[in-house]
Formats: C-alpha cells, structure tokens, sequence
C-alpha cells in the first residue's frame, strides 16, 4: 500500500484489500473513504459491502462515495468535506490509484 498525505488528516492510495483494515487501523486512522464503484477492478476487486464489515470489524468508519474517473461530481466533493469535518482523526481515501480521491479532496477544500 502506497499512502500519500495530502495533509495531516487526510490521506490517498490505490485499491485496498479487506484484510488490510486491521493495519489501516493500527496506523492511526479512524475511517476509510471508498471512491471505487463496485465491479470496477473485475473479480479481484473486493465489493463495498465486504469492505465496510471489515472496517468495522477494525473500528474504522467506512464511507462508500463511489465515482467514475473523471466524474468527480460537486456533491461528492461536498460529501468528502462533511466527512473530514465531522471525523475525528486521520482519513485514508481510496481508489484504484489515489487520483479520483486526490481531485475530490481539492474540490471540497475548494468549495
């Protein structure tokens, strides 16, 4: 996993697994943004559903936003700034390479 801070409480990567939730959560953070609709990546790619029962089993919140590349809409970028105003701790935000994660966070501190 290749994690890049965008700023201290919010951080991007690429595609993550279920069983990584358990070290998401031993490195700090407190919630997980998912911007990868399901189906995307094919069969490897882990559904939404599976991945929120797995962040919760490591105390993490999970929040599914999903968006095409490209298609970062203002309502999702003002859903990812409600997110990081209400949550308490470190974010990290995946897609399949941080970019569309990337771009919604700039849109919400934009906005």
């Amino acid at each position: 996993m290749s994690v890049r801070p965008l700023d201290p409480k919010f951080h991007v990567t690429g595609q993550i697994m279920a069983e990584d939730m358990a070290e998401i959560a031993r490195a700090g953070y407190t919630a997980v943004i998912c911007m990868r609709p399901d189906g995307e990546g094919g069969p490897m790619q882990p559904a939404s559903d599976q991945m929120q029962k797995a962040a919760s089993a490591a105390g993490l919140a999970y929040h599914y936003l999903p968006a095409r590349p490209g298609a970062i809409t203002p309502d999702i970028a003002a859903r990812v700034k409600e997110i990081i105003t209400k949550t308490e701790g470190p974010i990290l935000a995946y897609c399949a390479s941080g970019g569309r994660c990337t771009t919604a966070y700039e849109m919400a501190r934009n906005a």
